[in-house]
């Protein structure tokens, strides 16, 4: 058996877009004909640009492999180019490809890949998703709006979600690290003071940011909405310098999350020695695949550590994501998104059932692609999957920011 062909599928969720501008689809071919699927979480060059990485990346170290030598395609393309070390552009590429091997794997066995990773350890999957308007809400008015957060965060526990995300804390700009504008800590607490009474003690609060503040910055904010016990606060500060995220993490009485933004066991080990998360989020599209994912689970487990695997993508890294934690002892929790088109895209075949998703038992990623879908909804757009906003944090006005890849309204 060996890898022989590859078909790219660069496909835009529509309206209003949740997941991102687009997701790259991979499809490996085998030279016996057994077809898998993965899926890049690359932002950092456009996507005809990464179209060009993965497809350098697939003929040098890829083409002609067996798909069972995981490590070995990781240790060359790691290596590419004299390097050996994180790069979010070339280990994007290979994650995804990373992943359709694993499927094909799946499938040759006749197994799901949990059972080649290592077996069952959890048998359902505890899931949570971040707040989206509900249909009654006005788009524009819901992301500085405690008050419609609430009635979104009763909305997910009446469907069985034990954990909602929310991010109001103000823009991610690429200037770096900021300061919080007092108004955006004011509205950080009000949010979590408004959910927190709404929900009690039937859900767990997961405070979103994505790397907007200083270290000092992030302490202010940290040290404000601690009075609401959030279960996490997320990518406080860029992660550019990850030994800052030990003088958050020490001041801050929230466990620290972190890395969508992170690549590879080498930059999630610096984290873990010098005690700057608690949780990790390795987006699997980007971190370097399942095999490399397992063995960051491996190293958290080893320093107490528990693992909350990222999706800001489409559903075959989320199938990707869920076959990880269903065979991790320290999982904490996945991320889901519930859209129509993110279950069309894999025909209903993985599903969040009561806030969980049950393990699934067809071979390879369980997943049932429906090509012609994805090949229906190509990106015509000129954005990146996600972008920073070149604007200052707003001291006078506040700031309604509504994320990466902006909703559009219905």
């Amino acid at each position: 058996m060996k890898l022989q062909d590859l078909d790219i599928i660069v496909t835009a969720p529509p309206a209003p877009g949740w997941g991102g501008r687009y997701w790259i689809l991979v499809k490996l071919t085998t030279s016996d004909g057994i077809v898998g699927w993965g899926e890049c979480y690359a932002s950092s060059v456009g996507p005809e640009a990464m179209r060009a990485v993965i497809e350098d990346v697939f003929h040098r170290y890829f083409e002609g492999e067996n798909p069972e030598n995981i490590e070995k395609m990781f240790r060359r393309t790691y290596s590419s180019g004299f390097t050996q070390r994180p790069d979010l552009t070339v280990m994007g590429a290979f994650s995804g490809l990373e992943i359709a091997c694993w499927d094909i794997l799946g499938k040759a066995r006749n197994r799901p890949v949990w059972a080649l990773l290592g077996g069952m350890m959890n048998e359902r999957v505890r899931a949570y998703t971040y707040l989206y308007p509900l249909e009654s809400h006005r788009m524009a008015d819901f992301w500085t709006s405690p008050e419609l957060a609430a009635e979104a965060a009763l909305d997910c526990v009446s469907r069985g979600y034990t954990a909602v995300k929310f991010d109001p804390a103000g823009p991610y700009t690429m200037r770096g690290g900021h300061m919080p504008a007092m108004s955006d800590i004011s509205q950080s607490v009000a949010f979590c003071k408004t959910i927190r009474e709404a929900v009690g003690d039937k859900a767990d609060l997961l405070f979103g940011t994505h790397g907007q503040f200083t270290p000092a910055g992030a302490i202010r904010l940290g040290q404000a909405i601690e009075p609401y016990s959030p279960l996490w606060f997320e990518e406080p500060i860029p992660p550019d310098n990850l030994l800052d995220f030990a003088r958050v993490a020490q001041s801050v009485r929230i466990p620290v999350a972190t890395g969508e933004r992170m690549t590879t066991r080498s930059e999630f080990a610096t984290l873990l020695r010098t005690g700057g998360a608690e949780i990790l989020q390795p987006a699997l599209g980007r971190a370097g695949g399942l095999w490399e994912a397992r063995k960051i689970a491996v190293l958290a487990e080893s320093y107490g550590a528990q693992m909350a695997p990222h999706l800001y993508a489409g559903p075959v890294e989320w199938a990707a994501n869920i076959h990880l934690s269903v065979a991790i002892p320290n999982l904490l929790i996945a991320e889901s998104i519930e859209t129509p088109f993110h279950d069309q895209l894999i025909r209903g075949s993985i599903r969040v059932d009561q806030g969980f998703v049950t393990a699934p038992q067809n071979p390879g990623l369980g997943i049932d692609i429906d090509e012609d879908l994805a090949r229906a909804h190509p990106y015509t757009g000129d954005g990146l999957h996600l972008q920073m906003q070149d604007d200052p944090c707003d001291y006078v006005n506040g700031n309604a920011f509504e994320g990466g890849a902006p909703a559009r309204e219905k």
